[in-house]
């Protein structure tokens, strides 16, 4: 009998390269994975960028989302990765989803990611945009200092490798939320009934444990909260199968699986 349905959401300059260790894991254990890539992530990384991709909004990537969700028989589980997760926030506060499963997640409006590692991280990406305008794709060196850091080296360089131009509206959107008129970022908490499993890393430098565990706190009614011993690149660094398997057990808890 099929698990159920889970539905994995990539962060930024990334794509569903970056689930394959968890498809493969999730699907041995009987679960339908789907993998959607964002709008204008599906592209050579060192070629050139859509044109458009650097206007793109979050919102932009939510009705895409919606879109494809939409035509499934039954909510599916909302499995995101940093961008991916707050993604999987607002598509769970429009009731599209089973269940959240939020993977060192980035924030939604109302909580401000202040600490030194994060203004760093956020102000090396940012830097590199023209104008704080268009897309960008960080540097190797940007890319180790803020996500890749405990990966060993040569798979450094070939997670860097596969990553693309992301775009400046999301980053800007999220990272600074309250100078946004269009709250692209907002989630209505209140609307998120299911039952969700927030994920921090306890050495994560963009995305600190201590801010995501305010974003935890923001469904205390429903939510379970973890802290692990890994980096943002929790998704892939060594151990992240005992990570899958916890989650494959709180999923398995759920009443739904009963």
């Amino acid at each position: 009998m099929m698990a159920g349905t889970i539905v994995m959401i990539h962060g930024m300059m990334t794509g569903a390269w970056c689930w394959d260790k968890y498809k493969e894991f999730f699907e041995t254990r009987g679960y339908r994975c789907i993998v959607p890539v964002l709008r204008y992530h599906d592209m050579d990384p060192p070629g050139k960028p859509d044109s458009r991709l650097g206007a793109t909004s979050l919102l932009d990537y939510v009705r895409d989302l919606e879109r494809e969700i939409g035509q499934m028989a039954e909510p599916p589980v909302l499995l995101g990765h940093s961008m991916g997760g707050l993604l999987a926030q607002i598509l769970g506060s429009q009731g599209l989803a089973r269940a959240l499963v939020l993977l060192a997640p980035a924030a939604p409006a109302g909580i401000l990611p202040v600490s030194n590692s994060v203004v760093k991280s956020f102000f090396v990406m940012l830097s590199q945009m023209k104008c704080w305008r268009g897309s960008f794709r960080i540097s190797f060196q940007a890319a180790v200092y803020a996500m890749l850091h405990r990966l060993p080296a040569s798979e450094q360089k070939d997670v860097y490798s596969r990553m693309v131009y992301e775009s400046g509206r999301a980053a800007l959107e999220m990272a600074f939320w309250f100078m946004d008129p269009c709250r692209a970022s907002r989630v209505d908490v209140q609307k998120i009934k299911c039952p969700v499993l927030v994920i921090a890393g306890k050495d994560d430098k963009i995305i600190p444990a201590s801010v995501i565990k305010k974003v935890a706190c923001k469904y205390k009614q429903v939510v379970t909260y973890e802290e692990f011993d890994h980096t943002h690149w929790i998704i892939g660094e060594p151990g992240w199968e005992i990570i899958a398997g916890y989650v494959d057990k709180w999923l398995g808890g759920q009443t739904w699986a009963e």
